[in-house]
């Protein structure tokens, strides 16, 4: 499995085809998903990424962190913890 990346503070019209176009400029996304919340079934806000390469994710990780993604800057780190 490749590197998993926590991607947050994402527009309400974000959804795991938008997140997996955007990263698939920096490489191979082996998956892409958002938190939906229970309730509504809108998204809250943050997803998770997985990059092929611990390359690829540092290089998500460098373009994307603290970028602008629509009206919303987005943090992009490593996980932490389990994976």
């Amino acid at each position: 499995m490749g590197k998993k990346l926590y991607v947050g503070n994402l527009g309400p019209e974000a959804n795991e085809a938008s997140l997996k176009v955007l990263f698939s400029m920096f490489g191979t996304v082996e998956k892409a998903y958002i938190i939906p919340d229970p309730q509504t079934g809108k998204n809250k806000g943050y997803g998770f990424v997985v990059m092929s390469s611990d390359a690829e994710a540092q290089a998500a990780i460098k373009a994307l962190d603290g970028k602008k993604c629509g009206d919303y800057t987005v943090k992009v780190q490593e996980t932490k913890g389990k994976d």
